[in-house]
């Protein structure tokens, strides 16, 4: 019958001993939870090394001789802050951001060149691919080119109807070539996503980026056959290039899973998978970010710029800056 008023009276003699100190470290990892470790002075800091020490002590004494719930819960809580306070990266989001674009994204991105050589060259096939058949049989183009894409551009276009198209101001970019733009975005996110995913798999990524290749080369072979084809490609790199850019870095990190699953090399698969997945997931992230510049420029750039040459000079000088960061950005640093 007196064994609980014992526990009572234990348990409370050795929280008011102990917990002066834990309210010290409290206050202290409060304010490094709000400000930062950094904004601590040198006495605080080496308090609560000390009183980190002393609490993890008391949460072993404590559970050792079992005292009641509340203040082991208490001091696991407070333990838990105090860990993540003292050995926990000392890093702000915006550290980590700036880390990760200066230096982790370029170098994943020049530890893919087989993937990117692969995802470049199913590309480039593939606008090869559907020129050739649609310059030899015009008909191929409606089996490339979707029917929601293709509207009032088809086979039997005029060279001033596709003309007029390319040429429309901002003020009618609601009607086809704002759907046009549209349609070639929401296409280009979708299958940067599919071609990520479905890279575990290595083939149905690739050939999701070749087809993307066949419709844009019947795209072009169309435009091309009126005399119009560099217009086309005016009108399409303000944004397609940083665009396209991005499909072949998500397809490359796709394949960076489903190499290392083919090829695990003296490592196991799970193993290789864990490896490549800190690349493959850099460069799924630097995709999508390049998705979003490329709707900026599409949104806000190409719908007022109606020059063939400015057009060209702004996307391929995108193009130029996205190739000159992959290459020069991070080298010497530690973006991992």
């Amino acid at each position: 019958m007196t064994t609980a008023p014992r526990d009572l009276i234990r348990s409370t003699r050795f929280r008011r001993d102990r917990e002066a100190d834990w309210r010290r470290l409290e206050t202290i990892v409060g304010r490094a939870e709000r400000q930062g470790v950094a904004a601590l002075d040198f006495e605080s800091a080496q308090q609560l090394a000390e009183l980190y020490q002393q609490a993890v002590t008391s949460l072993s004494v404590a559970r050792e001789i079992s005292l009641d719930k509340s203040l082991l819960d208490f001091l696991e809580a407070l333990c838990c802050r105090a860990y993540l306070a003292v050995y926990a990266p000392q890093e702000s989001l915006r550290g980590f951001v700036w880390r990760f674009f200066s230096a982790g994204a370029p170098q994943a991105v020049r530890r893919s060149g087989l993937a990117l050589f692969v995802a470049l060259l199913a590309l480039a096939l593939g606008m090869l691919v559907g020129d050739r058949l649609c310059v030899a049989d015009p008909t191929w183009y409606n089996t490339f080119v979707p029917a929601d894409i293709r509207q009032d551009r088809g086979i039997a276009s005029t060279r001033g109807e596709l003309l007029a198209a390319l040429n429309r101001d901002a003020a009618a970019s609601t009607g086809m070539l704002g759907a046009f733009a549209a349609y070639l975005f929401s296409h280009n996110a979708t299958l940067s996503v599919a071609s990520f995913s479905l890279g575990i798999a290595c083939l149905p990524s690739v050939l999701l980026i070749f087809y993307n290749g066949l419709m844009i080369g019947a795209i072009y072979a169309l435009y091309e056959d009126r005399g119009i084809g560099l217009d086309l490609v005016a009108w399409l790199s303000v944004h397609g290039t940083t665009e396209l850019l991005a499909v072949v870095i998500a397809t490359a990190g796709g394949l960076r899973l489903g190499l290392a699953l083919v090829f695990p090399a003296r490592s196991s698969r799970r193993a290789a998978l864990r490896r490549e997945g800190h690349d493959a997931v850099k460069l799924a992230l630097l995709a999508a970010t390049m998705l979003v510049v490329a709707a900026i420029l599409e949104g806000f750039i190409r719908q007022r710029v109606v020059d063939s040459g400015m057009r060209l000079g702004i996307g391929w000088s995108f193009a130029g800056l996205w190739i000159a960061y992959f290459v020069l950005s991070g080298r010497g640093g530690n973006g991992r």
